[in-house]
């Protein structure tokens, strides 16, 4: 990597973060080429690499003889009680979906297939994709699903957008799902997938989805740009331990109990 290229980079990262952090607001002005590479002691020809790669995700749009702007930035309601595809997801926003399938293939299974329930020489459809919103990455994802749930004669390079939708019409069709989330920073390989700088938070979901009878039929690890959605979670209260850890409640302060002040002269 050129020392040139690596000075972008930096300049690139450094003004994401303005912009994920919202210092720079969507709609505001860029300063001038001349303005950043003063600001950041780099070249004129190092600030137009940055802002482009900028412009190429999605992150600024460049307004003809006016200047660079930060992108108007929808957050896309994520909600986690339903395995709706994501791109119905990003389309209903609306918002304009798109995936890229980054690498399709059969392989045989490892350790970390095991809530696959799978024997030690099984092999498993492995999956890496990216979905975007307007063009920009948002999700990035490994799905795998056991082999012997597809048909043998499935074309990969040709493989459904929708896994939910091949594993219907293989007649194994997902009925529910549980999922874990944690917080994770970015790794240099999800960052550059994803156009972001390296160590940036990012939501981490891990699914496991299971036919009606338990059976589970596909893993999904998946990287989500956390700016870019709004994360909804439905909540019902419990009530079958409403009473075990209430406060006891007095109808009026005469029923209180009286307590002492502490002793001055103890």
């Amino acid at each position: 990597m050129s020392g040139r290229t690596l000075l972008a980079n930096r300049l690139r990262d450094e003004l994401l973060e303005e912009i994920t952090s919202s210092h720079l607001q969507p709609g505001t002005k860029l300063p001038t080429e001349g303005q950043l590479a003063k600001r950041f002691n780099v070249s004129r020809a190092t600030v137009r690499d940055a802002v482009g790669a900028l412009i190429e995700a999605g992150y600024v749009t460049r307004r003809r003889g006016s200047g660079s702007y930060v992108a108007e930035r929808r957050r896309m309601p994520h909600g986690l009680d339903s395995t709706l595809s994501y791109l119905a997801m990003i389309e209903s926003a609306g918002v304009r979906a798109g995936m890229h399938v980054l690498e399709a293939a059969f392989e045989e299974c490892s350790k970390d297939d095991s809530p696959l329930q799978l024997g030690p020489r099984d092999t498993v459809l492995a999956v890496e994709r990216v979905r975007t919103a307007d063009d920009r990455p948002v999700i990035y994802s490994h799905d795998r699903i056991p082999a012997r749930l597809l048909s043998t004669a499935l074309d990969l390079r040709n493989l459904d957008p929708s896994l939910f939708a091949l594993l219907n019409s293989s007649g194994h069709a997902a009925d529910h799902a549980t999922a874990t989330l944690r917080a994770v920073a970015s790794t240099s390989h999800s960052a550059r997938v994803l156009g972001i700088r390296r160590g940036k938070p990012l939501l981490y979901i891990e699914e496991i989805d299971y036919e009606r009878d338990g059976t589970p039929v596909m893993l999904s690890r998946e990287w989500h740009v956390s700016e870019a959605f709004d994360v909804r979670v439905n909540r019902k209260a419990d009530t079958r331990h409403e009473y075990r850890y209430a406060i006891p409640a007095y109808p009026s302060l005469a029923e209180r109990p009286i307590t002492s002040p502490p002793s001055t002269t103890a």
